[in-house]
């Protein structure tokens, strides 16, 4: 999922630091009865071998990412399909994207009164009439 962060080299020594990585925390107890990644990675960094095993760490850190990535991608593209209507085809890219922010965030956005938005609105310039 991230051929970007590793490479060629690194890709190599992952797969022997991995083997080392395995074989190292079967034998230390203090890795006994972990529940998920994360108490995973926090073992590492208090058994410091976040330092030993550095490849190992940054693909347990970028496993603990990646769920919160495809939920972000995910969101995206359910709001594309819900504003991406046949009557709002002709949208521009602009646009499209500020919906699309204005529906992911619907949430944050229902907290912000609306006499806020019209008096920024009214400040940005004149008007012929007051809203």
């Amino acid at each position: 999922m991230y051929p970007c962060d590793f490479n060629f080299d690194e890709k190599d020594k992952l797969i022997y630091e991995l083997g080392n990585y395995i074989a190292n925390v079967k034998e230390d107890t203090w890795f006994d009865n972990l529940n998920g990644v994360s108490e995973l990675a926090k073992k590492m960094m208090e058994t410091r071998k976040h330092i030993d095993f550095p490849l190992v760490y940054r693909l347990i850190k970028l496993s603990l990412v990646l769920p919160v990535a495809m939920e972000s991608v995910e969101k995206s593209f359910s709001s594309m399909k819900h504003l991406k209507t046949e009557l709002s085809n002709r949208m521009g890219d602009g646009f499209l994207n500020d919906a699309c922010i204005c529906y992911v965030e619907r949430e944050f956005l229902q907290q912000v009164s609306i006499e806020n938005v019209m008096q920024r609105f009214q400040k940005m310039k004149a008007r012929r009439e007051q809203l």
